[in-house]
């Protein structure tokens, strides 16, 4: 007796079905994608660990000449002295925050990032989460780590909660925001050695300039310089007075200052990649 010829399975309505469930992605995907990126590209290693390096080094070392040379700081903590680490320390997150993005468009990643998710918004937001959390995280560790070192090894008033929370909190809040600006200024650019030149100059011009203007003329524009410039600006962090005369920010306002600006330029970087061409 002849088997029964069995009855083929008739396709699908719309042709081939993957067994592999599909999904739409997501912000967490994006997210995933940048930390992945982030963590095993050489550049993040050498610039934190130079980062973290400069701070510890440079902060221990200032502590260390102000407890040798016996100097008393009065009614002042030693937790300002954390900002001879911090200003150089910057220029690192300046270029990690411009090389998370500008180093995509030199070597044409970026057209394999925006195919593999074409939300461009997505794309820099998940940038921008990632880096934050990462420079915010590993700078809260640096420097709380100095911050204790400097407490105990100079003769200084004891700090208040407010004054650790800026020298804790707000310096890796700052730099975490430094960086966001700069790398808003990477996709501006979408240039490295251009976009970091700009962060430089944004970063050191205005304070040299205004060590320059001798003229009594320009003598409103070296005092506003002077206030403004982002190395017065991580002074001020410090400080719960305006330690440049009576005007201008002061302690959380330096903050609010850097985030204000940071915002602005984010938001024409989100402007300006979801119109030009990759």
């Amino acid at each position: 007796m002849t088997a029964p010829t069995p009855t083929p399975t008739p396709p699908p309505p719309y042709g081939y079905v993957s067994p592999i469930p599909v999904r739409r992605a997501h912000l967490g995907d994006a997210l995933a994608s940048e930390w992945t990126k982030i963590r095993s590209v050489r550049s993040t290693m050498w610039t934190l660990g130079t980062m973290v390096l400069l701070m510890l080094v440079i902060g221990l070392a200032v502590a260390a000449v102000a407890a040798t040379e016996g100097g008393n700081m009065g009614e002042e903590s030693a937790l300002p002295l954390g900002f001879f680490g911090m200003l150089p320390a910057s220029i690192c997150v300046i270029t990690l925050g411009v090389l998370t993005i500008s180093s995509e468009y030199g070597t044409g990643m970026i057209r394999t990032t925006l195919t593999a998710c074409p939300s461009r918004a997505r794309v820099l937001t998940a940038k921008a989460v990632v880096f934050f959390l990462l420079v915010f995280t590993v700078t809260l560790v640096v420097a709380f780590a100095v911050a204790t070192a400097q407490v105990a090894m100079v003769d200084a008033a004891e700090p208040t909660g407010a004054e650790w929370a800026r020298a804790t909190v707000g310096a890796a809040g700052f730099l975490a925001v430094l960086g966001l600006l700069s790398m808003a200024v990477g996709a501006l650019v979408r240039h490295s050695a251009g976009a970091i030149t700009v962060m430089i100059g944004l970063l050191l011009l205005p304070l040299v300039a205004a060590l320059f203007m001798f003229s009594p003329a320009l003598k409103g524009i070296q005092e506003a310089l002077f206030t403004y410039s982002i190395p017065s600006q991580m002074i001020a962090l410090y400080s719960a007075e305006p330690p440049f005369g009576d005007s201008g920010p002061a302690g959380w306002e330096a903050l609010f200052t850097l985030t204000g600006i940071a915002a602005v330029v984010l938001g024409a970087a989100y402007a300006l990649l979801n119109s030009r061409d990759v």
